[in-house]
């Protein structure tokens, strides 16, 4: 019976060596991975043996200890709050149209968050009239967590408190972003998707011959990379395709208005809200149809 080669234990061995020498003692972690990664490369399937869905995970969880609240966290950009001066019914609109359990309540700013708020409590508040209570009597307190706490113990905090939100501060206590139990344990399995979340649209996508359409987000080295090298930006603080459009225009593009890139490309907003464009297209210059590798 001819055996599978074992090429990914020789590298994974050469790797070691190379970065820690001969003499090092492999980790328990690393002999795990290898294992699983051996496992991965034998073809035969064998009874009671571990699915490829459960050596992901297994995976996942080997480095998971290493992820921060920063690393996983919504960015502040995306986050959707309510201001503290909200009526139970701007609540209600605000749930309705955010599609979420738990929103963060705001000052006079992003950085100056008052609470949370939990769709359950609105509801009850303002559909149960024996529940009547202003908006000060429902908010909670969210846990507030440094960029720099490791995933491990943000997950044991969140047991412990029984609170599944917490807010991360930066350095010098603005908020950095947003972190939810949901997004914890994404780390381990891998995205959950619920009946209220929507298709998600690929990053990048060809839709023609000189006309691509993106998500705003998407970092500019793979956009250079995949589609024209020529679209990078001139400012160094720019990283995303939508913080590009926001430069060039000075302003968020409204749905179908576009602005010029110099090198003759042409960025058109797609879909965008009051604060920031999520999606664009982009019109290759006149006779300009492929140019990237």
């Amino acid at each position: 019976m001819a055996t599978q080669p074992d090429t990914g234990s020789r590298l994974w061995r050469g790797m070691r060596s190379l970065l820690f020498g001969e003499d090092s003692e492999p980790t328990l972690r690393d002999q795990i991975e290898e294992a699983i990664d051996e496992a991965e490369e034998d073809s035969s399937t064998r009874q009671g043996d571990l699915s490829p869905l459960e050596r992901q995970m297994l995976k996942n969880l080997l480095h998971f200890g290493d992820r921060t609240a920063g690393d996983i966290c919504v960015t502040r950009g995306e986050i959707i709050s309510v201001p503290h001066a909200s009526t139970m019914a701007d609540l209600a609109r605000h749930f309705a149209e955010a599609g979420h359990s738990r929103l963060p309540v705001t000052g006079d700013s992003l950085d100056e968050i008052i609470g949370m708020i939990h769709i359950k409590d609105v509801f009850n508040a303002y559909f149960d009239p024996t529940e009547r209570k202003s908006v000060d009597e429902i908010i909670r307190t969210p846990l507030f967590v440094p960029e720099s706490m490791g995933v491990l113990d943000l997950l044991a905090r969140m047991r412990a408190e029984r609170v599944h939100l917490a807010i991360v501060i930066d350095e010098f206590g603005g908020t950095e972003g947003l972190v939810t139990i949901e997004d914890v344990v994404e780390e381990i399995v891998g995205d959950i998707s619920d009946e209220h979340d929507e298709e998600q649209q690929p990053l990048l996508a060809k839709l023609d011959e000189g006309l691509w359409e993106a998500d705003a987000r998407l970092e500019l080295d793979e956009l250079c990379a995949s589609v024209d090298p020529r679209l990078a930006a001139e400012d160094d603080e720019v990283d995303t395709l939508g913080g590009l459009a926001f430069v060039l225009a000075g302003r968020i593009l409204s749905p179908g208005q576009s602005v010029a890139h110099p090198s003759g490309w042409r960025l058109e907003s797609v879909a965008a809200d009051e604060r920031k464009m999520t999606r664009l297209r982009l019109h290759a210059p006149e006779g300009v149809v492929e140019v990237a590798d």
